[in-house]
């Protein structure tokens, strides 16, 4: 039931043109000879990787996934000769972008690049199942929640996703600041990344798989699933770390002047590039930002996609500290060990006060800058924006 459910999934998320997890071997084999229309020099080895794509037990991101939709339209087809779709079709822009951007390479080539995306898309699959051997079951997905010695750990586990945040991510980290917040043997909770990223910001596969119509809709529950996970961060009544061990992009940074405390390595690197993207500021960044920097360097920031180095940012007052990335790990630790044996009522009294000399008004932030983002995500220009993206990132 679970690989039959897995495969109707994946099936359904854009790429039907390639039927690529059929859940009847009888309709897999007709259609992998219906689409066959020329044959190349690596043709057993295209379609052994056509079949090792259906074992696959996660779905690469939309990147990846638009790579595997162009590479296979072009081994199959030829260069792309459809004409574009409108600009409220996401997923068939994205597509066509991405087919059309692989230009006149040949078929022969394109074969041999899907082959060598999806070996190497498995081979990180059995690393990681290697890896995660042995670890207890857990009710969230994407985090990994840990408790010990009065510690709440939060992880943003998507590594071979940078833990791009998902709509399911965002309701899991909600989730375990309100648990934190109410267990009485937490006294101090910290975030960090797994892997090599801290975070990369919102996932735009968020935005993909949408039907046009539906988009208001979408913008309407991102607009309040947005509110709840800021929220989450405001009212969190216990001291709240964060230990940057890499880089930081969209969310991930503007969330971070709602800590108490923020640790980076010296290889983070954080970056909220929202006009790029057609977007605007989230995260009560726009009340915030200028309050720890003034507004010309938050304006670099929130309008001119500046990205930082961890020394700029700590300079911005973003940081607390920025520690070397080789002992990172150990010397965060220490610092949370420290605060975890504070008298924990005296700590969550002072942080009350401070926060709420500012509490309607970061309320009042949030709820704006979600109503203006809203409106941004239904936007042309975003949409225009977003498949920009994609576009450059599909012929990377």
């Amino acid at each position: 039931m679970y690989r039959t459910e897995r495969r109707q999934k994946y099936d359904t998320s854009g790429f039907s043109g390639q039927r690529c997890l059929l859940n009847s071997r009888v309709q897999r084999t007709q259609f992998l000879h219906m689409g066959r229309t020329a044959f190349g020099a690596h043709d057993a080895a295209f379609e052994a990787a056509k079949e090792r794509l259906n074992t696959l037990k996660e779905e690469p991101d939309n990147n990846v996934k638009l790579q595997i939709y162009a590479l296979f339209k072009q081994a199959t087809k030829g260069p792309c000769n459809t004409p574009k779709p409108g600009a409220f079709d996401f997923v068939g822009r994205a597509k066509w972008q991405a087919w059309s951007g692989l230009g006149d390479i040949s078929q022969d080539e394109a074969q041999k690049q899907y082959i060598d995306i999806i070996n190497g898309l498995a081979g990180e699959e059995s690393l990681a199942e290697t890896e995660q051997a042995g670890e207890e079951a857990s009710s969230y997905k994407e985090i990994k929640v840990t408790k010990e010695n009065k510690v709440c750990s939060i992880l943003l586990n998507r590594p071979a996703k940078k833990n791009a945040i998902t709509w399911l991510m965002y309701n899991e980290i909600v989730q375990a600041l309100d648990d934190a917040s109410k267990d009485d043997s937490v006294t101090v909770a910290v975030i960090t990344g797994a892997g090599d990223y801290y975070c990369s910001g919102n996932d735009l596969g968020n935005f993909m798989n949408i039907d046009p119509k539906d988009m208001p809709k979408m913008a309407r529950d991102g607009k309040e699933l947005l509110r709840r996970f800021v929220t989450a961060f405001i009212d969190f009544p216990k001291p709240l770390i964060g230990a940057v061990n890499g880089p930081a992009v969209g969310v991930s940074v503007t969330v971070l002047g709602l800590f108490d405390a923020v640790y980076a390595t010296d290889k983070a690197t954080f970056h909220t590039p929202f006009t790029e993207l057609g977007q605007s500021a989230e995260g009560c960044s726009s009340y915030v930002f200028p309050k720890l920097m003034g507004n010309t360097k938050a304006n670099e920031m929130l309008l001119f996609n500046k990205k930082l180095t961890p020394h700029e940012a700590c300079e911005r007052g973003l940081v607390t500290e920025v520690l070397p990335h080789d002992s990172f790990q150990t010397e965060v630790q220490t610092r949370v060990e420290y605060v975890a044996q504070l008298p924990p009522q005296s700590v969550r009294e002072g942080k009350k006060l401070v926060r709420d000399q500012e509490r309607e008004d970061l309320h009042k932030t949030n709820e704006k800058e979600c109503e203006v983002l809203e409106g941004r995500w239904l936007s042309e220009e975003c949409v225009r924006a977003i498949m920009s993206f994609f576009s450059k990132k599909a012929r990377l």
